[in-house]
This record gives structure tokens, sequence and C-alpha cells, in this order.
């Protein structure tokens, strides 16, 4: 997502383009992305649902004969996409090929564009709800068995974008290297000078995005208002607190940046390796968001894409995700019917009070005002 990924996942990375700007001679091979017909008569490229293959058994059986998906900017420590990645391919025999793991959001799109009428092209997208709504014309409808399940404000009516998972904008930091944050003021104090990193671009990057939205909250701004957040970095940026490095788990590790905004989830996930790395959810102006899934319409594999799909949005899939500390989509449904694992719900985040969470059109007017004010800002 890193949109970002991991630390990483949603930066915008240049150096993995040149995994898709080889010569013409080194070139995959042309792939015509139509797939076998399916039970309906439609192509597997033209399917929206499993029905359209005779049910889930036709649709393993497509994906199957396929043999090979391609995913995109999925570190396997964010939102736990390493045991997805394995358990999927385990489950339904199919070979996994992960491309730049350290992508950002935009940079999907790019591969995908670049691309396009190849077998390394990405099959699915997981994107930040700026890059996800300003390319849905790339996106193949297809309803998943559970689509139901979702919440309407979670989807697109026909299936063209699905969210997946999310979680809450947080203040990671280092305790044994800087003095507790106990809220995005603190971060402007001469303690901090050359230490605060942000996870990405927020004109490319999801995580970043709501970021910066999380800081203008917090200096009085709102969802339609993200001037104050661009403000406070500019700030930052004078008082020389500002880190214009992209965070890494070894960045973290060695002490680079030893402070962190991320999502919730991202930071959480250091503690393992690192002890005193602390995570701050800001309690008085939380700001949540969720992943965006989508099928690449010009998918080299058509059927696997969507069986990645029913994957992801099952139980399976969907308790996978909890134990990488995000909220899956389904989170709700499930500890309903009791098939949400336990010991993962147990551990979901919790913010008492309002969360925001901007609609498609504040993301909108937001990332054109970042677009124009966040280079002068910070530069």
């Amino acid at each position: 997502m890193n949109s970002s990924r991991r630390t990483r996942r949603l930066l915008a990375a240049a150096a993995p383009l040149l995994l898709f700007a080889g010569a013409v001679g080194c070139a995959p091979p042309e792939k015509d992305n139509a797939g076998a017909q399916t039970e309906s008569g439609v192509s597997a490229a033209e399917a929206t649902s499993a029905r359209d293959f005779g049910g889930m058994e036709g649709l393993v059986e497509a994906a199957r004969a396929e043999g090979e998906l391609n995913v995109i900017a999925l570190p396997p420590d964010w939102a736990n996409y390493g045991a997805v990645i394995s358990a999927f391919s385990e489950k339904y025999s199919i070979k996994v090929n992960s491309a730049q793991p350290d992508a950002s959001s935009q940079d999907e799109i790019n591969a995908a564009t670049q691309q396009k009428g190849r077998s390394s092209a990405p099959d699915v997208f997981d994107l930040g709800q700026s890059v996800a709504l300003s390319n849905t014309a790339m996106f193949a409808p297809y309803k998943v068995e559970n689509f139901d399940d979702i919440p309407a404000a979670f989807k697109d009516a026909d299936g063209t974008w699905v969210n997946d998972y999310g979680g809450y904008m947080s203040i990671g930091f280092d305790s044994a290297k800087v003095p507790p944050v106990t809220g995005v003021d603190d971060l402007l104090k001469p303690e901090y000078q050359g230490k605060v990193a942000l996870n990405g671009d927020p004109t490319q990057a999801g995580a970043a995005f709501s970021g910066v939205l999380m800081v203008a909250l917090s200096q009085g701004g709102s969802a339609d208002d993200i001037a104050p957040g661009v403000e406070f970095f500019r700030k930052l940026a004078d008082a020389g607190n500002f880190l214009p490095v992209d965070p890494t788990p070894a960045t973290i590790e060695s002490g680079q940046t030893p402070v962190v905004i991320d999502w919730n989830y991202t930071n959480a996930s250091q503690t393992e390796k690192l002890p005193s790395w602390t995570v701050l959810v800001p309690p008085q102006n939380p700001v949540a968001g969720y992943y965006y899934q989508a099928i690449n319409k010009d998918a080299p594999h058509p059927a696997a894409a969507r069986l990645w799909q029913e994957f992801l949005y099952s139980d399976e899939g969907q308790n996978l995700y909890a134990q990488g500390g995000v909220r899956p989509v389904r989170a709700d449904t499930m500890l309903t019917d009791g098939t949400l694992d336990p010991a993962v719900a147990a551990a979901l985040p919790v913010v008492d009070g309002p969360v925001t969470v901007p609609t498609p059109q504040q993301t909108e007017a937001a990332s054109k005002y970042l677009s124009e004010n966040w280079a002068a800002a910070v530069g």
C-alpha cells in the first residue's frame, strides 16, 4: 500500500522502475490477457464473479491453468503480506511473482502502464485512496463471494474496487534515542532536530498523505483544509527537524530515523525487533484510512487475479491480514459470526471518539493542494 507500504511500500521509489525499463530485447514476452473462455461464455478477463467460471471450483481450475500471479508493492512485513502470499501459493499451487516490494501506489500504476500487454504486468493492485480513485479506468469489476459482507462505504457498487484493510495514522519513536512524543506539536522541539521522517511523498503515497492530514487536524485544519498540515511541515523543515529520508526497518533499527509518521500497524511491526520503539496514535485527532484492492483490467493472469481477490476476502485471508495488525474490511461481520480469530481480534487497535476518514472528494481536493504546495514547503 508505502501509499505507502511498510515504511517502504508507498514510497516514491525511482530505482525499482528500472526493472520495467530494460532494453526491448530483454523485455518479457507479449501476453494475451483475455484468458480462457469461462462456463458463462465470457473470457476470464471479463468475468465479474466466480459464477462465470461455474463457481469456485471452476475459478480455481482456470487459475491453476494459468499457473502464476503477479503482485506488486507488497512488502512481506506490510499487513502480513509475506504470510498471505505464501498461504495463497501453497493452497492453490500457483507461483506468486512479487515485484518491487518497496514501490509506491503510483509506481504500481506506472508499472501496469509500462508493462501493458506483457507477461510481467501486475495482475492486481493494492493502492492508497487518491491514486486508486484517479485510476479506476484501469480496473476490472469483480465481486467476490463475500461481497455482500463488505459495507457499502468500503466498496464500489460494481466491484471495480474494494477496500481490503485499514488502520490509524501514528507517530512511532525510539524511546531510547528521543524524548517521549506526546503529540504532534512536540515534533517542533529542538530535541527532535533532524529526527522526524514521513513515510514517503504525500503526493504519491497514501501513508504520507494521511500523515499530513493528521498533522493538519492537530493544527486546526480538517479533511477539507489540509493547508495547516503543509504549513506545519514547512516549520518542521525550517527548524531542521524534518528528515527527508524514506524510513525503512533498517533506518529505524540503525537510529537514522528515530521518529516516523506512518500507519499504526507499520510502526507497530518495528517493536518486535526494537523493543524501545513506541507507537502513539494521537487521541485528539485520529485519522483512519483503508487501502483499495483492484484487478488490473489488462492482467496477464486474469483468473489467478480473481482467485487472489477471493482469497483476500475469505475468512482465511482476512484473518491473515488481522495477524499483521491491520483491521480487515470484513472485521465487524466476522466478529459477529465468530470467524475472526479471537487472539488477533483482541489485538486490533481501538480508538475512542470520532475518527476522520476523508471522502473521495476531500482526498481529491487535498491531493490537488499538495501537488501545488508540498515541494515548496519542504524543499
